[in-house]
């Protein structure tokens, strides 16, 4: 039986961002724009945060290394991600936990021993149906400690509100990745086939199977997140930085 390393693990999330930049060629950009706001909006040097829909790590990593007194607490239900993420990313300051986020009773799976102070995503919550999603958003609203913050960096969309801006958008997209050359970069689709025949990875691949499945059949807008968060309490919610249909959005508590 192969085994899975943490240095196997590291090559697979080595080559998860690459195909991730496949879809994002502003990506990095994306990552530190998100820190900004964290700096700028929580004035505490050791925030606790929670990165909704986790997946591999990639932002709660990053956040670990740009703040040093931060805990992060990364929340998603993908054995195989996560796996990944605890043999390679794992930490005293960074810890994972397998719940369903469209599913009543992820936030008390958590376990944190008090309010956190901020709710980041990237590439995770375009997953959610509307009404998952409003109550998702409102349970952050409500928990969040006073001053908090709700960040998601994602492709968001106009909806009806804006059918020929959204085309524009996605065109400016791929424009973008053509331009920075990874467009050419392995894709998601080819990523999880070499998951998949990998024999290292057989055991997660197992564990995967039958049990972890996304539909989307009512895709929320950039509107309905920004009405969403108004309705959960947050005083203030607009988009703050964009690069064709690639945004970032913050709630303020």
């Amino acid at each position: 039986m192969t085994v899975l390393t943490e240095d196997r693990a590291r090559y697979w999330l080595d080559r998860w961002d690459r195909q991730q930049e496949h879809y994002m060629p502003d990506r990095e950009e994306r990552f530190a724009v998100l820190g900004d706001v964290l700096d700028e909006l929580i004035p505490r040097p050791d925030p606790l945060i929670v990165d909704l829909g986790t997946g591999p790590g990639s932002l709660a990593t990053r956040l670990v290394a740009r703040f040093p007194g931060a805990r992060v607490v990364g929340v998603d239900a993908d054995p195989l991600l996560l796996g990944l993420a605890d043999l390679a990313r794992g930490s005293a300051r960074f810890r994972t936990v397998t719940a369903d986020l469209r599913q009543r009773g992820w936030y008390e799976a958590l376990g944190l021993d008090r309010a956190p102070d901020a709710f980041v995503s990237t590439t995770a919550l375009h997953w959610m149906n509307r009404p998952p999603l409003r109550d998702l958003l409102a349970v952050c609203g409500e928990v969040l400690a006073p001053g908090g913050v709700f960040v998601n960096g994602d492709h968001l969309y106009e909806g009806d509100a804006g059918p020929r801006l959204d085309t524009l958008n996605r065109a400016l997209t791929q424009r973008r990745a053509a331009r920075a050359g990874v467009a050419r970069d392995e894709d998601w689709a080819a990523w999880w086939q070499a998951v998949e025949a990998a024999p290292e990875l057989a055991g997660l691949v197992a564990e995967r199977a039958g049990g972890f499945a996304h539909e989307v059949t009512d895709r929320p807008s950039v509107h309905d997140y920004l009405a969403f968060l108004r309705e959960a309490g947050f005083a203030e919610a607009g988009a703050v930085w964009q690069v064709g249909d690639d945004r970032i959005v913050v709630g303020i508590r």
